[in-house]
């Protein structure tokens, strides 16, 4: 049996732990069932799947949630980009989850389709994460789609973080109810977390992300939209083989979740490569 949703686990205050597994790129799912009921009996109270994570094509994140909860009995919560749907593909699916039993979705803007691909995939963007909330708390109260537990993203490493706050205050007047945050690494995203607790309504789920090498941190400081990297970090991966940068990683992101206790809700962990062994650890290291 499914355990218990996310909306009830924060009632609760049982501090859940999250985990986001990127779903295949073809149609064979054997390995990501594999890795996601691995990283469930491990101690992840939900599984949350990426929608088309960097815009390119990969299983549906809600037919992959729908089949992990029916056969699997897994908790999970996927992500609903608005880059490939207008509302009535998004209300279409939205209708399909509820019937599946799956009551909770991450509703994102999406990234933009890779230029390489522009000339044949054009995104849809009808809306924004916040719009598209709205247009479900509509519709749930017009008693069309049965009421769902939206969440949404907040980018504690944004530039302008002030205007970030603002968005998400108005994604909170559209009804999300619950922030997850970007991979927090930085003294600097650690401090407006803190700020996004005094001034958000809304659960907070505090980003980790285990960084696992020299280059896997100069990519994300260079290259991902929403890291920030500081230099000190970038440089303590110098050198490091691939168990030792592992292990940098999982002690980065314990750091990481005793400074931010105080201004979360629960956690928030990101999957690296499908490193589904290293994720276990961090996982067993959070319920110490």
């Amino acid at each position: 049996m499914a355990g218990a949703s996310l909306e009830k686990m924060l009632s609760e205050k049982r501090r859940p732990i999250l985990v986001e597994f990127d779903p295949p790129r073809n149609e064979s799912p054997e390995a990501f069932i594999a890795g996601a009921r691995a990283l469930y009996e491990a101690g992840a109270d939900v599984i949350t799947i990426a929608d088309c994570p960097i815009g390119k094509a990969s299983i549906d994140a809600c037919m992959l949630a729908a089949k992990l909860k029916r056969e699997y009995g897994v908790e999970t919560l996927p992500h609903m980009a608005c880059r490939d749907r207008n509302l009535n593909a998004a209300k279409a699916l939205l209708m399909g989850l509820s019937m599946e039993g799956v009551g909770q979705v991450l509703l994102v803007t999406g990234d933009p389709v890779s230029h390489e691909d522009r000339e044949q995939v054009k995104g849809v963007f009808q809306m924004t994460s916040r719009t598209l909330a709205k247009s479900i708390v509509d519709l749930q109260s017009q008693g069309k789609l049965t009421p769902f537990f939206l969440c949404g993203a907040l980018n504690v490493n944004a530039r302008n973080f002030d205007k970030e706050l603002e968005r998400a205050r108005e994604k909170e007047d559209a009804g999300i109810q619950a922030f997850f945050t970007q991979p927090v690494s930085s003294p600097r995203a650690l401090e407006n977390l803190r700020a996004a607790r005094q001034a958000l309504r809304g659960a907070l789920l505090g980003g980790l992300f285990p960084i696992v090498s020299y280059k896997n941190a100069c990519f994300l400081k260079n290259e991902v939209a929403g890291m920030e990297i500081g230099d000190d970090l970038l440089s303590a991966y110098q050198g490091l083989d691939r168990a030792a940068g592992e292990a940098m990683g999982r002690r980065q992101c314990l750091l990481m979740a005793r400074q931010m206790r105080e201004s979360v809700d629960g956690y928030y962990i990101m999957t690296p490569f499908r490193r589904v062994e290293l994720v276990k650890g961090i996982i067993d290291d959070l319920k110490q």
